[in-house]
């Protein structure tokens, strides 16, 4: 396709998916995927600029025209390659990763039409690779004899490993629950990122030589300096995430039928509470409100759908325009069927008399003047309260780190948010031989970004361990 043609371009190739009415019954994944050909003709309408900002907007710096030019040629095992030279996990970032505002907002093709749809085509060549049977491992440097503990096995501490074993460090993830992957297994459901997909990517870095040790929570089974004192590690980097749930200190938040999103998508997700024989149950409401608006709120308020709630509704503070979800989920919440009530705020959980959800008070809001995130602030409207009938509410108004850690290990400075504190450009915490990044460091945040934060501190940990080595983890 010349550059004439491309000038033509209004939309990216779609992708197909599950009905709505079909998927509301399942927690198969919705996208289908691209088929060969419509990944040939998508990748085809790249620009491959001189100067590719996509490559700028990417936390992990993806040599982004590089694979989508091999798709383009359909080498497809090649663009593969080149997206695992710099990214660990390339099946979950081609479906979870905002690349709206990152690599795609910065794509020249969409300063007058659409940019490239450059998640869709890292999830196609990832796909393709594993369905194929055709995975290639990375290259693995020769041992260096230094032996690096990961805590956490979410994002950033995948990504932090991957990247210190194909230098040669010997690299242990210490996981605190049953099954390794943090908030991808636990915390995005299997219709957005199916799990086996994400135990394939991690099964990568087990050929890497990396080691997972699950049921072990840094801080009771261990504590970091025990880790160096006794197991010997030369670095600890900290992945550990941000899982505890923040409420809104409202009337009636503990009545039955209350969950935080963290607690309910966990159940649902890793538990696997949707199957009968589950042994952790959850409450199947008709009515479930879910308070937020974020990809969390969107990814609960879904979910209640597949469990059976003949209604699910979401409330939140703002307007539309002020949700911090992507635009992809919202549209597909709306597919759905999930209710949106807008400005709108919950000052009280109603309860029966056995202690039971039965509705939710809310009161109306306006938007005042911008407040620190950017955002309109809002306002009540005195007056306007009013009630939704219901029998679950789910709470996804974001969640701060555990401050375990900090606790068992003193010399780590925290913030006032229960954030360790880090050097933003290198991971590095108050603690000599100590990094930390994800969730962590940043509270409640995007995989990417995670990645992004598990990517700098392993770049710190190589210089500071083998600091006359040539090392260079991009390989790019």
């Amino acid at each position: 396709m010349n550059r004439q043609e491309k000038k033509q371009r209004t939309v990216p190739v779609p992708m197909n998916e599950q009905s709505p009415q079909e998927r509301v019954r399942n927690f198969k994944e919705v996208p289908l995927g691209y088929t060969e050909d419509q990944a040939v003709e998508e990748a085809s309408q790249c620009l491959q600029c001189k100067k590719p900002l996509c490559v700028e907007g990417c936390p992990v710096n993806v040599r982004i025209p590089q694979f989508i030019k091999s798709i383009a040629g359909r080498d497809f095992a090649e663009a593969a390659r080149i997206l695992k030279q710099t990214n660990s996990l390339p099946a979950v970032c081609g479906r979870v990763c905002p690349q709206e505002d990152q690599c795609e907002k910065k794509c020249i093709l969409g300063k007058k039409f659409t940019p490239i749809a450059i998640g869709n085509l890292e999830r196609f060549a990832a796909d393709r690779e594993r369905e194929r049977g055709e995975i290639s491992v990375p290259e693995r440097k020769p041992r260096n004899g230094k032996n690096i503990a990961i805590v956490g096995s979410g994002p950033a501490g995948l990504t932090a490993a991957g990247e210190l074993a194909k230098e040669g460090f010997d690299v242990t993830i210490f996981e605190a629950l049953h099954e390794t992957g943090g908030v991808l297994v636990y915390g995005i459901p299997e219709f957005r990122l199916p799990k086996e997909i994400v135990r394939q990517e991690i099964s990568q870095l087990e050929k890497l030589g990396v080691k997972i040790r699950k049921n072990f929570i840094i801080g009771k089974t261990a504590t970091i300096d025990e880790l160096f004192d006794e197991d010997g590690f030369d670095a600890v980097f900290v992945g550990s995430g941000a899982g505890l749930p923040s409420f809104m200190r409202i009337k009636g938040e503990n009545s039955i039928g209350v969950y935080s999103a963290n607690e309910y998508l966990t159940r649902s997700n890793l538990m696997k509470a949707y199957k009968p024989e589950s042994q952790t149950p959850i409450i199947r409401g008709k009515c479930v409100v879910t308070v937020g608006g974020g990809n969390v709120a969107m990814d609960s308020a879904r979910t209640a759908r597949r469990l059976g709630a003949e209604k699910s509704i979401i409330v939140y503070r703002r307007s539309e325009a002020e949700m911090p979800a992507r635009d992809a989920e919202i549209h597909h919440a709306r597919e759905e069927y999930v209710e949106f009530k807008l400005l709108c705020n919950p000052v009280e959980i109603l309860q029966d008399e056995n202690g039971f959800v039965e509705g939710i008070r809310c009161i109306r809001m306006k938007l005042g003047e911008p407040d620190s995130s950017g955002r309109r602030r809002p306002v009540p409207i005195e007056g306007s309260e009013f009630v939704i009938d219901c029998d679950v509410v789910i709470i996804a108004i974001g969640n701060k780190p555990n401050p375990l850690i900090p606790d068992t290990t003193p010399d780590i400075s925290v913030s006032k948010w229960g954030t360790i504190i880090v050097n933003e450009e290198d991971g590095r915490t108050s603690k000599q031989g100590v990094y930390a990044g994800g969730d962590i460091v940043t509270g409640a945040a995007t995989v990417i970004l995670a990645m992004g934060a598990g990517k700098k501190a392993a770049r710190s940990i190589m210089e500071d361990l083998l600091p006359c080595s040539s090392q260079g983890s991009d390989r790019s």
